[in-house]
């Protein structure tokens, strides 16, 4: 069953992950083989990105305590007494490290996976374990929509975990839905023949996802695009 990243996918997850780490990993320094050097260099890199991020939110802070007092000094309203005063460092300042924190603590996890000690429950007691996710292909449904480029339209959507999408098309001649293309990137123009110039007709478009190789879920909903010549 496949799972999803163990890694969070924003600077506070991250920050949190890393603090976990640092707080759990002295009981496997043993069973592991961690040096006292490993766990140091990254509870210095925990404390680091921690301090790094809470930097940032102060910035961000200050920066929009500004935006509100240059508006109140152009605008008007209650008179001001004071400019807004820079946040100072907060103490403690920890070390500064090496950049790179994230793809030296994944490597760090990858070199702990592969001891010959590590097993799923010391990953799932450190958190670097993802969890399991369910593929259904039975409940996908293609999104479409359109856009022109050089008078010719493009049917646009988006892959997610399908292998690659099937596309007929409809052109008003009498013929109904035929098959178009099986697609394996977004988007798919159309190249097809425009209409006479001065004249215009309506293209339909519907798509189904494929996964190995079959058609899988729903059939989308009918795209009409207005093609002229």
């Amino acid at each position: 069953m496949p799972t999803s990243s163990y890694m969070p996918k924003d600077d506070s997850g991250k920050a949190d992950l890393l603090d976990h780490v640092a707080a759990t990993l002295p009981k496997y320094v043993v069973t592991l083989d961690i040096s006292a050097e490993d766990l140091a260099s990254h509870q210095a890199d925990a404390v680091a990105f921690r301090y790094g991020l809470n930097l940032h939110n102060y910035a961000q802070s200050y920066h929009h305590n500004c935006t509100a007092f240059k508006n109140q000094l152009r605008d008007g309203g209650t008179d001001a007494t004071l400019w807004p005063i820079p946040p100072l460092l907060p103490e403690p300042i920890p070390p500064i490290v090496k950049s790179g924190i994230i793809t030296r603590f994944s490597l760090f996890v990858t070199r702990l996976k592969a001891h010959k000690n590590y097993s799923p429950a010391i990953g799932q007691d450190l958190q670097v374990i993802g969890s399991a996710y369910i593929i259904d292909p039975s409940t996908w449904k293609p999104v479409l929509s359109s856009l022109v480029q050089a008078g010719h339209p493009t049917v646009v959507w988006t892959k997610g975990k399908a292998s690659a999408i099937e596309i007929w098309v409809d052109r008003n001649d009498g013929n109904g839905f035929v098959f178009l293309i099986i697609h394996t990137e977004p988007n798919t123009p159309d190249p097809a023949p425009l209409p006479p110039p001065g004249t215009s007709v309506v293209w339909k478009y519907k798509a189904i996802y494929r996964y190995h190789d079959e058609q899988v879920g729903e059939w989308s909903d009918v795209l009409s695009v207005v093609v002229g010549g």
